[in-house]
């Protein structure tokens, strides 16, 4: 039987990790507190069930509440986990491969934008020129795989 290992960062490459063991149920979570620390619209989540080892770096915590720490990259900001008495949380889009990690349950669902059930539904943005500019964007971006060297870009 093989362990299963899953890694991930924040997006320079600062903080990477690795978590050996199965991971829970996968969530969204609809309140203020999440929205604000996402700077999104919920905070997607996904318990950690198996052991924590952090590769490079460690986050930097924000005591968000009374009983929640907040782990965000203190290089580029990105919002990694949600620490809770209960246990750890990070967020779906630090994981290398997220593919398998969508939410299975919303929580906080009554603090929602009223809208968001609607975000999918509107046109999308098609003009060819845009994603012809967007190509041309130099990303210093950390890959999604760990790497020996960081930075990966010298002199980013």
């Amino acid at each position: 039987m093989t362990e299963t290992i899953r890694t991930g960062g924040c997006q320079c490459g600062a903080v990477r990790f690795k978590i050996h063991g199965a991971l829970g149920r996968p969530s969204i979570c609809h309140c203020r507190m999440c929205q604000k620390a996402f700077g999104g619209f919920f905070g997607p989540l996904v318990t950690v069930k198996g052991e924590t080892e952090w590769t490079r770096g460690e986050p930097s915590y924000f005591q968000s509440s009374v009983n929640i720490a907040r782990g965000f990259c203190a290089a580029c900001g990105t919002p990694l986990t949600y620490r809770h008495p209960g246990g750890l949380e990070i967020a779906i889009g630090a994981f290398d491969d997220r593919s398998d990690l969508a939410p299975q349950i919303q929580v906080n669902f009554e603090a929602r934008n009223p809208w968001v059930t609607t975000i999918f539904d509107q046109p999308v943005h098609q003009d060819p020129n845009y994603y012809m500019q967007q190509e041309q964007i130099i990303s210093f971006q950390h890959p999604d795989h760990d790497t020996e060297v960081w930075p990966q870009f010298p002199d980013a």
